[in-house]
């Protein structure tokens, strides 16, 4: 699993789904469209900032809301290449690693990162490094098995690979 590098953008606790990709835009099953979307109701410029490989930090219970799979599908069309949070919502979590969308939950890490700060992430040990500060972290990284559903590019793609 390729780790992750990146800016930081950090939102607060319970961002729910529908922050995430506002309901109104789910006449689209394009990606891309939607990820034009992301994060508008809580950050108009999240789109406009965003690069490939940022990542993104939250509070306790990220992800919360409906169990639709658009949120953490929008998060990384958007270019995000990890979301690092105090906690996530079990759908969430769960639909994350279906899409291939790596996560780490690490209390302290989303507490003590700071937007704009440089991160990596080592997905083999759950080591955090926000290079900013200087500071590491510990997460609990994956079984080897779901890095190779992320690795993948998520569970259908890597029942497919088989």
């Amino acid at each position: 699993m390729k780790n992750a590098k990146g800016i930081t953008f950090k939102y607060p606790d319970n961002v729910d789904t529908d922050v995430i990709i506002p309901a109104r835009y789910l006449n689209s099953q394009d990606a891309k469209e939607l990820a034009q979307h992301c994060m508008e109701d809580i950050d108009k410029d999240f789109v406009n900032k965003v690069h490939e490989g940022d990542i993104m930090v939250g509070g306790w219970n990220f992800g919360c809301g409906s169990s639709r799979e658009h949120a953490p599908l929008v998060i990384k069309t958007s270019g995000i290449s990890c979301v690092i949070a105090k906690s996530f919502a079990r759908i969430f979590y769960r639909n994350s690693i279906n899409i291939g969308l790596p996560i780490l939950e690490c209390e302290a890490a989303a507490e003590q990162i700071r937007a704009g700060d440089t991160v990596s992430v080592d997905f083999n040990t759950g080591v955090i490094t926000d290079e900013t500060t200087g500071k590491t972290y510990q997460a609990e990284p994956f079984p080897e098995f779901i890095q190779n559903i992320i690795a993948a590019g998520g569970l259908m793609n890597s029942i497919q690979k088989g």
